[in-house]
């Protein structure tokens, strides 16, 4: 079967986000019903926006709460229930069908018919873009389940139970899929995507940096299992002179329904209870680093001059119960109570990640530039990205702990701990992927609430039993402390 899924609703910037996450189920893997809405064909221009909308409604939605809680950013409230699963690391067996649904569905496939289209003349650049997106959305595939259906759940052909695909080889997708995107970006009098390319708004400059900086997070990623191939194709990168992301690549949402920010829908349709608050994890150790930047990820309760945190899992200790914790902020979207938290940009890449892969390349000696320079630089684009100021960053800096000192005893460990501070409520699955490849930073715990005993924490995502039950390929399930290929660090 050919698989054709895309939604032709339209609504912000003209173009409506919850439209592409619905039509799901059905039997076969990308299969659907007819639906006279979603015709056997459409214009790249429409199919574009839904594309980029599922792989933001991914990383804002699911992606972010599993991320922020196993990263440790946040902590189940003991006012509420919504995710003691995740502290317990017990996963039911249809908790990612929908995302699996939509990540595959509305963005791979949907990126997928942009490749395929033969009617639309000169649509070069969107193509150029659809492989960037099919790049992005199969390493957040591959990084979350480990081997997952690839080559055959796009194959025109189509087939009813695709086989599923190894790391290794995904990965070496990804990196076909950019090399791809990064030539046809460069042609010639194409037609510009403008306002129907939410995130980049037609620039193809921007999204040649976009494409080259998630080349570097890829070949990065490989570092621990496969360091020979990283160093060349990070060696290779390098010699093309490329320009790397120098601002934030995201989705603007409104307050408008159906296009807020993601997490914050998500908490609208639980009666805005607060279910995460403050972890005890990471504010302690901003405030190890005298770090002004955790009053920007979080709010402090009235009348408290401190960030009031949970430890990971206590939500049924009775030392804490019965109290109060600090939410995160409306500018990371986890607000539950404060609209503002509606528009709060869901993060692809941020400008601080790009720095600090450059520093990461840099110090492994695969890449050029300042190492020292660019992690600095990776700082202050995080003290901007919450609102202070240079100066702020100067001062952290010079006086930090895990800031230069930290950079002068141990450049790697500096450099992914200052990542996951900087990622803490934006790119909470990154974060939580980036401890999982490095080992860093080195300060998370077991949850007091895990049931998977030994010391053990979750290293995977469960496969969707949508998945395991209706797909005759299905290779077995994977425990879920299992590490996945790239991940080696003991």
């Amino acid at each position: 079967m050919n698989t054709r899924y895309y939604s032709l609703n339209r609504r912000i910037a003209g173009i409506g986000l919850i439209a592409v996450i619905g039509f799901l189920g059905c039997s076969k893997f990308l299969d659907i019903n007819e639906n006279p809405n979603n015709p056997d064909s459409a214009a790249p221009s429409l199919l574009l926006p839904t594309v980029e909308a599922a792989i933001s409604q991914v990383v804002g939605n699911q992606f972010q709460i599993y991320g922020g809680i196993w990263g440790q950013y946040w902590a189940q409230n003991v006012a509420s229930s919504q995710y003691q699963t995740l502290e317990q690391y017990n996963i039911n067996s249809s908790a990612f069908n929908n995302t699996w649904s939509i990540l595959y569905r509305s963005a791979l496939n949907n990126a997928q018919l942009i490749i395929n289209d033969r009617e639309t003349a000169s649509a070069e650049h969107y193509k150029a873009i659809a492989y960037i997106l099919k790049a992005y959305a199969a390493q957040l595939a591959t990084d979350a389940f480990g081997s997952v259906p690839m080559s055959e759940a796009l194959n025109a052909a189509g087939f009813d139970n695709p086989s599923y695909d190894e790391q290794r080889v995904v990965y070496d997708s990804i990196f076909q899929y950019l090399d791809t995107g990064i030539a046809l970006a460069q042609t010639p009098n194409a037609i510009n995507p403008g306002a129907q390319d939410m995130l980049m708004g037609g620039d193809m400059d921007q999204w040649v940096a976009f494409a080259n900086t998630l080349k570097l997070r890829a070949y990065l990623r490989l570092s621990g299992v496969e360091p020979q191939l990283a160093q060349a194709g990070i060696e290779a990168l390098y010699a093309t002179n490329p320009e790397f992301l120098t601002t934030d690549v995201s989705i603007e949402y409104l307050t408008v329904g159906g296009n807020e920010n993601p997490l914050y829908n998500e908490m609208v349709g639980l009666g805005y209870t607060q279910n995460l608050v403050a972890s005890a994890t990471a504010v302690r150790a901003f405030n190890r680093n005298n770090d002004p930047r955790v009053f920007a990820f979080y709010d402090r309760l009235e009348g408290v001059d401190t960030i009031t945190y949970l430890p990971q899992g206590a939500y049924n200790n009775p030392d804490y119960t019965g109290r109060s914790y600090s939410p995160p902020s409306a500018l990371v979207g986890a607000r539950a109570n404060n609209p503002n938290s509606a528009t709060a940009p869901v993060k692809l890449i941020s400008e601080a990640e790009s720095y600090f892969l450059q520093a990461e390349a840099a110090v492994r000696g695969w890449g050029s530039g300042d190492a020292r320079a660019l992690f600095r630089e990776g700082i202050e684009a995080s003290f901007r990205a919450t609102g202070l100021t240079t100066a702020d960053a100067n001062t952290y800096f010079a006086a930090a702990p895990d800031a230069e000192a930290l950079f002068n005893a141990d450049p790697l460990k500096a450099i992914i701990t200052q990542k996951y501070y900087a990622m803490n409520g934006f790119q909470g699955f990154e974060a939580w992927t980036e401890w999982r490849r490095t080992g860093y930073p080195d300060f998370l715990v077991v949850s007091e609430a895990s049931i998977l005993g030994e010391g053990r924490m979750p290293l995977r995502f469960p496969y969707p039993n949508n998945e395991v039950t209706s797909n005759a390929n299905f290779p077995g399930l994977e425990l879920i402390y299992t590490p996945v290929w790239w991940d080696v660090e003991d």
